[in-house]
């Protein structure tokens, strides 16, 4: 029976992998989000794909307006913040077209908030047309109480 031994060379590749894998995608992490849209919205897929390109696991429940009303109320959405789909991850809403920047930011921080909120479909928001011509918007860190405050802010490009 031989005794297994470490080489040299499975040593130095093992602790190359060891070290590089801080460096690796973070797609790899990303948690899933659950999107709830209406059927006919075609933006809402579009927010959608770039949450996939990012890396997120992205599962979407279509639902008539009455319902997707209901579902935005159930969350904690004021009525003054709400867009056409709302995202859940981790335990917090997504309204609205909010940059994965945010996303990742809101999960890294872990306020005691609903979530964040895009409201209305500002221009060149992300699934809104190109960024590189956007009107300026805000996100919004929506509070438990209902009250809100500017998360992030973008500027017209």
């Amino acid at each position: 029976m031989s005794n297994p031994t470490l080489s040299r060379r499975a040593l130095i590749v093992s602790s190359a992998a060891l070290f590089l894998l801080p460096a690796l995608p973070s797609f790899a992490l990303e948690p899933s989000i659950n999107v709830a849209k209406d059927p006919t919205c075609p933006c809402c897929n579009d927010w959608v794909a770039i949450l996939e390109q990012a890396g997120f696991a992205v599962t979407v429940e279509e639902m008539d307006p009455d319902a997707l009303q209901q579902h935005k109320l159930a969350q904690g959405i004021p009525a003054e913040m709400q867009s056409c789909h709302t995202g859940i991850v981790e335990g917090y809403a997504l309204e609205g077209h909010v940059p994965v920047a945010d996303i990742r930011r809101l999960l890294a921080e872990r306020p005691d908030a609903v979530g964040l909120a895009v409201p209305g479909m500002p221009f060149g928001s992300p699934g809104m047309g190109p960024e590189e011509s956007r009107e300026a918007y805000e996100v919004f860190l929506v509070r438990k109480n209902g009250t809100t405050e500017v998360f992030s802010a973008y500027a017209a490009a």
